[in-house]
């Protein structure tokens, strides 16, 4: 299960900004986990309540957004929605699609005190 080591650099980057900004608990972590970055969000809840125990995080509300997988569709010279890697083209049926979105992992908001 890679979330697991996805989980504990996640409580490692929150304790170094601890350390570093001078706050000792964290309320909330809001992080983005793309449609089609092949992350579980039920496995990352798992992994990051066991692995911010003991640091600032450790009871730390985890809320998860998952941003939509976009793609490129080069057939229609268009931005398009998709929900998964491999899907065609909802307008033409093409497969022609470089992904362009939604597949990434980012922390992107932490509520400190």
């Amino acid at each position: 299960m890679h979330e697991m080591s996805l989980c504990q650099e996640l409580a490692r980057l929150i304790a170094e900004r601890a350390a570093a900004d001078g706050f000792s608990r964290v309320r909330r972590v809001v992080l983005d986990i793309g449609a089609l970055s092949h992350v579980m969000p039920e496995a990352m809840v798992f992994g990051f309540d066991v692995a911010t125990r003991g640091g600032p995080a450790e009871g730390a509300l985890l809320e998860i957004r998952r941003p939509p997988g976009t793609a490129w569709c080069t057939d229609c010279a268009a931005s398009r929605a998709i929900a998964a890697r491999g899907d065609a083209c909802p307008v033409c049926g093409g497969h022609k699609l470089l992904v362009t979105g939604g597949d990434d992992l980012r922390l992107k908001e932490l509520e400190v005190v």
